[in-house]
């Protein structure tokens, strides 16, 4: 069963969590000190906000899958619509080791698929390398959860 996914980059987390918390009628499954996630099941969704060195605003949208059967079967999906897709296996990201599908939409939209493996200690900042097919500049060296490719093809700087 697929999830949508959310991620926005907030500039006050703990308000943040707040009015989440009361939108969705729960407090986050998990909080860290820069980030929080809901797994909300009406409507099915992965929702998570970061404090981190971005802009506030939208980060990325997603699906996750339950397994990679599903994430294989998006992928060539993406791919079969002409974009061009990088796939990352075990990455660590948010605060979980998962493989991952990144691309842009055509108005530039950054879309991830994923399927979690499991729970990471860390955010993940720094501790995976960017895929090479996806870094065009040192900008997306620091990127949280890697470099996606842009509308065009060329590698996008996650800003």
């Amino acid at each position: 069963m697929k999830r949508l996914h959310v991620h926005l980059s907030v500039d006050d987390l703990a308000k943040s969590i707040d009015f989440y918390s009361t939108l969705f009628g729960s407090s986050p499954g998990v909080m860290k000190h820069d980030y929080a996630k809901w797994l909300v099941e009406d409507p099915r969704m992965n929702f998570t906000i970061s404090k981190r060195a971005r802009a506030a605003g939208l980060d990325h949208l997603g699906i996750q899958v339950d397994d990679g059967d599903e994430l294989s079967e998006i992928s060539r999906r993406l791919s079969a619509a002409g974009n061009r897709v990088v796939e990352q296996e075990d990455t660590h990201c948010c605060y979980a080791r998962s493989d991952k599908a990144w691309v842009h939409d055509p108005q530039g939209i950054a879309w991830e698929t994923f399927r979690t493996r499991e729970a990471a200690a860390g955010y993940g900042a720094g501790d995976e390398a960017v895929p090479a097919a996806a870094v065009d500049s040192s900008c997306c060296a620091a990127s949280p959860c890697g470099a996606v490719p842009a509308a065009g093809g060329e590698a996008a700087c996650c800003a």
